[in-house]
């Protein structure tokens, strides 16, 4: 069985992050500018839990899903590196770590 816990724990991060993110846009004033980013934020943050799970679980199937994962944290970081929002910034760099544990627990 390989060792998940670093990808679990970067998973965790972002989707924390993500919800945070997601949460933090809905506040602004002008929020309908924020929905593609929002979108992909509830979207990554799902992806990421259901991966934690799976690696948690020891599941087959672990690792193709974190290469889907490592796919849309790298969607949602690149659309909130758009943003000049601190959660945005924060969200953006969570993604990024996630993407690359995804990519070599993946590999």
């Amino acid at each position: 069985m390989k060792d998940y816990q670093k990808c679990i724990e970067a998973c965790l991060k972002c989707a924390s992050a993500c919800q945070h993110c997601a949460a933090s846009c809905t506040r602004l004033d002008d929020v309908n500018m924020m929905a593609t980013c929002i979108r992909n934020d509830m979207e990554c943050a799902a992806l990421c839990y259901a991966a934690a799970q799976l690696m948690s679980l020891g599941s087959d199937k672990a690792t193709e899903v974190c290469k889907i994962c490592a796919e849309l944290c790298e969607k949602c970081g690149a659309e909130c590196a758009k943003h000049d929002h601190a959660h945005c910034k924060a969200c953006a760099e969570a993604c990024r770590i996630c993407a690359d544990e995804c990519r070599k627990m993946a590999a």
